[in-house]
């Protein structure tokens, strides 16, 4: 039985060698640089210090975690992130979605490919320069918020100061950056829907909506849930550059998250690194168990999961 093995994975060996070559590189960059710093994760459950490091910093349980669990910024940090995860998930996932399916109806390629280059370049640009767009046009006497007071809508006033506007600039400025960038993968699997079906939906007397409705979204389904599980995978990951570069003091209550007080209190004075190494870690694990509960739910209702 052993010598069948043998032969079998020689077999394979002759006649993929060359690919298995082509993966090392990539199985080194994740061994180096996302395996290896899970190491780091010993700082959540230490007293850390850069004197000792992470082999001889004094080791103090959960104390970090409960720590965290009673500071007075915890259900803020919470409520604030999970609430700018599911507005995200809410306005921001279905745009690529409905941009795909209006693309998909545009018959002139030309102003196909226009609308697809227009909506593609801003998740070109840098968010650096994004948010800096944002905050001259947001200002007192912005462009946008000009046009805003020109038509009633606003009194004369910095934007991105007032906390109850704070959430709407992120979300929608979040959507016009990547909605065109989203499209790609729904306009790939809308090119393998059979052309057939809707020639046989139009001969029944189906029209547009209901070739949409009865043969396009069903046929892109599994993309749409596999995006979305992952999408749940990242409720607790909003990401700290944009709301580092826009938020103030004025708008805290609102726009901290628990990726912005990691930055603002690991990095921005305290460096109490084992502190906000437990932060990191309890945001991962809720992660971990959002995707996994999702997935487990998707396979049983639609019977589509990513694994």
């Amino acid at each position: 039985m052993g010598k069948k093995i043998k032969i079998k994975i020689q077999r394979e060996w002759n006649r993929n060698k060359y690919l298995y070559f082509l993966s090392v590189p990539f199985l080194l960059y994740y061994l180096i640089f996302h395996y290896g710093p899970m190491s780091g994760l010993l700082m959540a459950f230490q007293d850390y210090s850069i004197v000792d490091g992470i082999w001889h910093s004094p080791f103090i349980g959960l104390e970090n975690f409960v720590r965290f669990f009673q500071s007075q910024y915890f259900w803020r940090l919470l409520r604030n992130t999970l609430f700018l995860s599911i507005q995200n998930i809410a306005w921001g996932f279905p745009a690529p979605l409905i941009l795909a399916l209006l693309l998909n109806e545009i018959r002139n390629e030309k102003f196909k490919r226009t609308v697809q280059t227009v909506t593609y370049l801003p998740h070109f640009i840098s968010l650096v320069v994004v948010c800096g767009m944002l905050t001259q046009f947001l200002a007192r006497d912005g462009f946008i918020t000009n046009m805003l007071v020109k038509i009633g809508l606003i009194s004369p006033t910095n934007l991105l100061g007032m906390k109850e506007y704070f959430r709407t600039i992120y979300i929608t400025s979040g959507i016009w950056q990547e909605i065109g960038w989203g499209t790609i993968i729904y306009l790939a699997a809308l090119t393998g829907v059979d052309e057939q079906l809707y020639e046989a939906a139009k001969i029944d007397g189906a029209n547009r909506f209901r070739c949409l409705v009865n043969i396009t979204l069903p046929s892109i389904a599994p993309t749409i849930i596999m995006l979305l599980i992952l999408q749940v995978g990242k409720v607790m990951s909003v990401g700290f550059e944009k709301i580092i570069l826009l938020y103030n003091p004025q708008t805290y209550e609102v726009a901290d998250v628990l990726s912005s007080y990691i930055y603002r209190y690991g990095l921005g004075g305290s460096f109490d690194y084992g502190y906000t190494t437990a932060i990191g870690l309890f945001s991962s694990v809720i992660n971990f168990i959002l995707v996994i509960s999702a997935n487990k739910i998707s396979r049983k209702i639609t019977e589509t999961s990513l694994w």
